[in-house]
């Protein structure tokens, strides 16, 4: 298989398997928010970004009502899922670039990064073996998140 192919195919499931993974802050929100899952998912709808929805998470956890060994848990469930991010939103938004064998590959940000008195933009890296076992990596922990955060919905009895 081409460099390009595993790499589309890889991207295709890190993006899957995140986006499934997030939206089981939906359970969490419902749990710690001590409300239904429909009013979950609004609330979870009406934050439109990754952050917002862990930092929701997070702070619910962080409430008084909320006990202290399953706040630990939680928290540590959603700073495993800000680490995670990381990868997922460099590949979810660069512009690949492929040679015309498919075989090497690379990406390029599309982010603009600020100095004193200069910009940055359009970072180029390549990838290569280590960057596909990388990816393959996080994919696994982002299903590992998945079930601890099935685990603790069920654990804490949390609206399905």
């Amino acid at each position: 298989m081409k460099r390009y192919q595993e790499l589309l195919l890889l991207i295709g499931q890190l993006n899957y398997t995140w986006t499934n993974t997030e939206s089981l802050l939906i359970y969490l929100i419902a749990g710690l928010a001590n409300t239904d899952k429909e009013t979950a998912i609004v609330i979870f709808l009406t934050l439109n970004t990754t952050r917002a929805r862990i930092e929701l998470v997070e702070r619910l956890a962080k409430t008084s009502k909320t006990p202290a060994s399953r706040r630990q848990e939680i928290l540590a469930i959603t700073q495993q899922l800000g680490r995670q991010v990381k990868l997922r939103n460099k590949y979810s938004h660069c512009i690949y670039s492929f040679d015309e064998t498919g075989d090497q590959a690379s990406t390029q940000l599309m982010a603009i990064f600020d100095s004193k008195d200069t910009i940055k933009y359009g970072k180029i890296e390549q990838i290569d073996d280590a960057e596909i076992v990388r990816i393959n990596e996080v994919i696994e922990h982002i299903q590992r998140i998945n079930r601890e955060i099935w685990a603790m919905v069920d654990r804490y009895s949390f609206p399905r």
